[in-house]
């Protein structure tokens, strides 16, 4: 790396370094501005309390720099993240140095932009949610409040040991007329805490500390101004990051509190949809307030052979329905329609069928609108509502490379023309993620969500016994059978067999 006090040769193309503020933590917390920045960034460096959610706003191309883990890896001291900020910038990078809460606030970002500025390398500042202001809201604790508080001070509990001039005046502080947040203050709370009471804080002043805020196992203890430091020591202390809300305003957490309150908040949920349809149940679980962690049980590719898919497509005039029985059917069949050079003109007098609400959703991102749904959400439902149009007609079923055959076979039973072809490949997950491995065995996760019988048993090979140490949630009588068949008993089962059914039979179950 480049001496920070040595100017390297200029590049080409100049680099930019743009310090983005990434939030307290909760990944919907960054501004759209450092949204922007990072969807054109090249290298992305960022610290270890950075929700790692928020770095795949980069690019798949952009490199990656995490400055180290507590515990885990090395951390990074900041002059050696000056210079190698200095140093990719020179090289004509375009670089976003990710900092969670907001860069200006102790967070060492004048220190980078006075690096940057003596070697002439163009920079930015996005701000972001400070941790004071985050931690109230997420809290219930309103930081200035028109009777208790007019004004907020922000201190930190951890000064440079060999900081010039003036330490923090304590005397001014315990008479601030107003709230004070403290940063960084958990190892130093005896020092910091006994300073305020010496300088006439009362004791008694209520208190707040607030740790993880706005993240899904955010904790909140209240408490008075004396007893910060002994919660923040011993056998049960408080571990950073945390910050300690101190004013009369902390008695409004009780009242005021609403993320805690969230119907799931506390649970934590692990998601077994393949990754490009789990976002179905990851957001409006977490806007429930779980901890959602996926672990996809099946994977969906592509079929190893698409000529059979295409031959269907050039005969689709030949046909008077096309059967959806599921919404991945939908996506791949008619992603290759318009590959093909076709549009959906090509459907032609054909009527289209869905099984579900999810399956007909599908069909309506691409403008079309399904003729027929069912009552009841499943192959068999869908089988039984068609039965009476199947008679001398000529159906294409686009579907998965395994499944069960109820639909086709009752379609041709009710006097049907089947035809099937396979659009995707289910393929089972071969090794579960470490960490979901770890938690689950470790009794940390409360529920898992299953929806297909080819999750549940793909669940069942890849955590064997474990599954029992989580309360399976199942999406309808077919899945919770295919559990049966391995020994796994569901919890509870949705009375509606939607992704909104499932999430609802949790909400009611715990």
């Amino acid at each position: 790396m480049a001496d920070e006090n040595q100017r390297p040769a200029a590049p080409n193309r100049p680099g930019k370094v743009t310090l983005v503020g990434a939030g307290p933590g909760d990944p919907g917390l960054i501004t759209l501005r450092g949204i922007e920045s990072l969807q054109h960034a090249e290298v992305v460096v960022f610290d270890y309390l950075v929700n790692s959610a928020i770095v795949e706003h980069a690019p798949a191309s952009a490199e990656r720099i995490c400055l180290g883990k507590h515990g885990r890896s090395r951390i990074w001291p900041q002059e050696e993240i000056n210079r190698l900020l200095v140093e990719l910038a020179t090289a004509g990078k375009q670089v976003v140095r990710l900092k969670g809460g907001d860069p200006a606030i102790f967070a060492r970002g004048a220190e980078e932009l006075d690096a940057l500025q003596r070697h002439g390398i163009p920079f930015e500042v996005v701000p972001g949610i400070t941790a004071a202001l985050a931690a109230g809201s997420y809290a219930g604790i309103p930081v200035t409040h028109r009777q208790l508080a007019s004004a907020v001070a922000l201190v930190t509990g951890h000064e440079q040991d060999n900081k010039e001039g003036m330490a923090l005046d304590y005397g001014a502080l315990a008479d601030f007329p107003g709230t004070l947040v403290v940063y960084m203050g958990v190892t130093t709370a005896p020092s910091w805490t006994a300073a305020l009471i010496s300088a006439g804080r009362a004791a008694s002043t209520p208190a707040a500390i607030v740790r993880r805020c706005s993240l899904p196992d955010q904790t909140v203890i209240s408490c008075s101004l004396g007893e910060v430091a002994e919660k923040m020591t011993g056998e049960n202390r408080i571990r950073p990051p945390a910050i300690v809300i101190v004013g009369e305003v902390a008695t409004l957490s009780d009242s005021l509190s609403w993320f805690t309150r969230r119907p799931l908040f506390g649970q934590t949920i692990m998601v077994t949809r393949p990754a490009a349809q789990a976002a179905t149940l990851v957001r409006p679980l977490g806007e429930f307030g779980a901890e959602v962690v996926v672990q996809p049980a099946i994977e969906i590719v592509e079929p190893e052979d698409w000529r059979p898919v295409d031959d269907a497509l050039a005969q689709l005039d030949q046909y008077d329905w096309v059967v959806f029985a599921s919404a991945n059917g939908v996506r791949f069949f008619l992603n290759r329609l318009l590959a093909q050079g076709w549009d959906v003109r090509r459907l032609g007098r054909a009527r289209l069928a869905a099984v579900g609400p999810g399956t007909a959703r599908e069909l309506a991102t691409f403008h079309l609108h399904a003729d027929l749904q069912p009552e009841q959400f499943h192959a068999e439902g869908l089988a039984a509502r068609l039965a009476a149009e199947a008679a001398g007609k000529r159906i294409l079923l686009p579907r998965a490379s395994r499944g069960r055959s109820t639909l086709p076979d009752e379609l041709r039973a009710a006097g049907g023309s089947v035809h099937q072809i396979v659009t995707y490949r289910s393929r089972d997950v071969a090794v579960a993620d470490e960490q979901s491995r770890s938690r689950l065995a470790a009794g940390e996760i409360d529920w898992i969500t299953v929806t297909s019988s080819a999750i549940a048993r793909s669940l069942a090979n890849l955590f064997g016994p474990d599954l029992r140490k989580a309360r399976l949630a199942s999406l309808s009588p077919i899945t919770s059978a295919t559990l049966r068949e391995f020994g796994f008993d569901p919890a509870v089962e949705a009375g509606v067999h939607t992704m909104t059914g499932l999430i609802e039979a949790i909400r009611e179950s715990v």
